[in-house]
């Protein structure tokens, strides 16, 4: 994806929502390994700022991703890349 001159991946020209754009930008992130699992995203607000978003833009792009299985919200602790569950490892080794 290439970032605009203005340094957000954000293309306000784009026909998309804006917090679709932030899903996507921060799902390609999670997928080429910059966001391991485990890693803990910014809040909302400093996303949203790191963004050039709303906050209310960046808690649905959040929401977004936890839709996708991307990330984990834990109350009060925060959003964490999710960890992928193993083939089989989900049924627990049962045949």
């Amino acid at each position: 994806m290439a970032d605009h001159p203005s340094g957000s991946p954000i293309d306000p020209n784009e026909i998309a929502y804006v917090y679709m754009q932030v899903a996507n930008h921060i799902a390609a992130r999670i997928k080429s390994g910059e966001l391991r699992p485990g890693a803990r995203l910014p809040g909302e607000r400093d996303l949203a700022a790191e963004y050039g978003v709303a906050h209310l833009t960046a808690r649905r792009a959040t929401r977004e991703l936890r839709e996708r299985g991307l990330v984990v919200t834990l109350p009060s602790k925060g959003t964490f890349v999710a960890f992928r569950e193993l083939d089989g490892a989900a049924d627990g080794g049962q045949e």
